[in-house]
């Protein structure tokens, strides 16, 4: 834990450390990064992008994990909370449909709200020809379709995956037949039934991708 959140932690011990649900209280001290470069490194619209987001080199995990999806890898990426595992995915996702904007990907998120966070963050690559849409139970009809018909990247979750994607993959066989890529994030959230459920809803996408001519790259991160 590094020393400028000390007070914060301190002002939440006072407040919760005597309830009895608080049951243990560690201090992790900070350890420094590790950062690594890219070969070949970033596109360069995709470097200006991260570096007005501060972003101007990239943490060993981050780099490794980019170059075993880049190279067409089935990628785990197992890393602490905010340390920048999207990057991961995202990356190769954006270089691929800069080379390639008949390439598509899928993410699955468990929750909508990651996913409006990730699709502010795919907007924000810097890529053009990256085309990203949220797909769920708040989409209406219209956007449905639109995304149907133009995105490159769909944004969704397990439950869509299984009763509104997958059972109409007839609608769906272009993205399905250019499908590159197969993001799981969170996958620590998908455990016991829940977890049985997302396992055979994947094979069954990987079924249908094979019917349609595609065998993307799977890429899962968890924070846990």
């Amino acid at each position: 834990m590094g020393r400028r959140y000390d007070r914060p932690m301190d002002e939440v011990v006072a407040i919760w450390g005597h309830e009895p649900e608080v049951v243990h209280i560690e201090r992790v001290e900070a350890r420094p990064g590790s950062t690594s470069p890219l070969d070949p490194p970033l596109q360069a619209v995709i470097e200006a992008a991260l570096d007005e987001r501060g972003i101007t080199s990239l943490w060993r995990h981050q780099a490794d994990a980019i170059a075993s999806v880049r190279n067409g890898n089935h990628t785990v990426l197992v890393a602490g909370t905010a340390s920048g595992k999207s990057l991961a995915y995202q990356v190769p996702i954006a270089e691929a449909i800069a080379s390639e904007p008949k390439s598509t990907a899928l993410c699955v998120y468990p929750t909508k709200a990651l996913t409006n966070d990730q699709l502010r963050s795919f907007s924000r690559l810097g890529v053009d020809r990256l085309v990203a849409s949220t797909y769920d139970g708040d989409t209406d009809t219209d956007a449905r379709r639109w995304a149907r018909r133009h995105a490159n990247v769909l944004l969704t979750n397990p439950d869509m995956l299984h009763v509104g994607i997958l059972p109409n993959h007839d609608l769906w066989k272009d993205f399905f037949h250019r499908l590159a890529f197969v993001v799981v994030d969170e996958m620590h959230t998908m455990r016991g039934i829940f977890g049985s459920h997302v396992a055979h809803v994947l094979r069954r996408l990987r079924r249908l991708a094979a019917h349609y001519g595609s065998d993307p790259t799977f890429v899962f991160t968890s924070a846990t």
